[in-house]
């Protein structure tokens, strides 16, 4: 189950469990948007591959068997920071983002 990260790893801005403009990446790496595009280029500084909507958990149990939902699996309250120097990441980037996600 997806953690849903609170924050943007490079700029911290909130995320919030229904941000629209979250991305992650498959190892759930979490980026607004902004930070994606003008920064990060589509690649994911930590495993280099791209990213992709985040989904919006739906608060509610809609299933009336099955404890899902927001309500019964709250996002992470854990905020998260990027590791990697401005340096790194624009290195990477500059590396991978001509090539194509599915041939990285």
């Amino acid at each position: 189950m997806l953690e849903l990260r609170p924050n943007c790893e490079w700029c911290n801005r909130d995320l919030p469990h229904d941000a629209t403009d979250a991305r992650i990446c498959t190892y759930e790496c979490t980026y607004c948007a902004h930070c994606v595009d003008t920064v990060l280029h589509n690649v994911c500084p930590t495993c280099g591959g791209n990213f992709a909507p985040r989904p919006i958990r739906p608060k509610a149990a809609y299933q009336p068997t099955l404890t899902l939902g927001l309500i019964n699996d709250p996002a992470s309250a854990t905020r998260k920071q990027s590791r990697w120097s401005a340096e790194q990441v624009a290195a990477l980037s500059e590396q991978l983002r001509a090539v194509a996600p599915a041939d990285r």
